[in-house]
């Protein structure tokens, strides 16, 4: 995958007008990376991009990686193998969905791709790390090249070092979506010196910090953990609102795991005088609106709104 391929568009930083941040006197931009790719968008190209070219070198011909029902890495990892011609294989977390994945948008899509899937227990998921797991894997498809979950590696770090441009220094503060914190630990590493750098863990907790520390020296940034709403995948009708209203009145889409929930949290840091005035924000949007399809699957079934798409 090269940096600038087929289908791939120059990220722009986009302001957002609101009176909110007239009234504090401070700036609000977002950086598209939802668009810089139709299908790889995001994060997910930045994580991929080196490893993909990691792999190609070593002649490997698959790829295989890890995820769950709707996991934005695994429908990337399926596209992107697809258009690099490689094989691709998703350990999916939960061996419910073997009998109803054709029902799920994130999985069928993926498949549509020509990934390959092997559903396993939770209980086996968390034993993926294992060489007992890796080894069944490698009698069942050969050999591969492993990404891990969510795509973070020190390859994956260094693709997504690149989010952040030199325009960017302009910038006093750098807020980001956090996942399993490589996109967050590659914006640490190329930030400047004077500017801070704030997560938005989708998880509860901090145990994400030492994770994070494997990747960076820096000690310019820290977490935000306020702002998940119960959870990886929780949503409730506020945030659901606001998401909607962001998309219907500033044009600016928003997905319900990530990038939702660090927006709405800027703006409420901003609602209680977190920033200083004049302060200047970058707001990433790490893509993610693939999951969309699936989450308003679940909404509908507990008869709650949906999510505009």
């Amino acid at each position: 995958m090269e940096p600038l391929s087929p289908g791939v568009v120059l990220v722009t930083n986009q302001k957002v007008y609101l009176p909110l941040l007239e009234k504090k006197k401070v700036e609000l931009h977002i950086k598209r990376e939802d668009l810089i790719h139709p299908q790889i968008s995001g994060n997910k190209y930045r994580k991929l991009k080196y490893n993909l070219l990691k792999a190609k070198k070593l002649k490997y011909d698959t790829i295989l990686t890890f995820g769950g029902a709707f996991s934005n890495h695994i429908a990337a990892t399926a596209y992107a193998g697809k258009v690099n011609g490689m094989k691709t294989v998703g350990v999916i977390r939960g061996e419910e969905l073997e009998g109803s994945w054709t029902s799920n948008p994130t999985l069928s899509a993926a498949n549509k791709q020509g990934m390959k899937f092997k559903f396993v227990s939770r209980t086996d998921y968390r034993k993926k790390g294992t060489k007992a797991f890796f080894d069944n894997l490698k009698a069942e498809f050969g050999n591969f090249y492993r990404v891990p979950e969510g795509g973070t590696n020190k390859l994956a770090v260094k693709g997504c070092e690149e989010i952040l441009t030199p325009k960017d220094s302009e910038f006093d503060i750098i807020c980001c979506a956090v996942g399993t914190g490589g996109t967050l630990a590659g914006i640490i590493n190329s930030a400047t010196p004077n500017q801070r750098v704030i997560g938005f863990p989708a998880l509860k907790g901090d145990f994400l910090k030492k994770d994070i520390c494997k990747f960076v020296e820096n000690g310019n940034w820290d977490l935000c953990t306020d702002y998940h709403f119960g959870g990886y995948a929780r949503v409730d009708e506020l945030l659901i609102s606001f998401i909607n209203e962001m998309n219907q009145n500033l044009e600016i889409p928003l997905d319900p795991v990530y990038t939702g929930k660090m927006i709405y949290g800027i703006l409420d840091m901003i609602t209680n005088d977190y920033f200083k005035p004049n302060t200047k924000i970058l707001a990433i949007h790490t893509g993610g609106l693939q999951g969309i399809a699936g989450m308003n699957l679940y909404l509908k079934s507990k008869n709650l709104p949906i999510i505009d798409i």
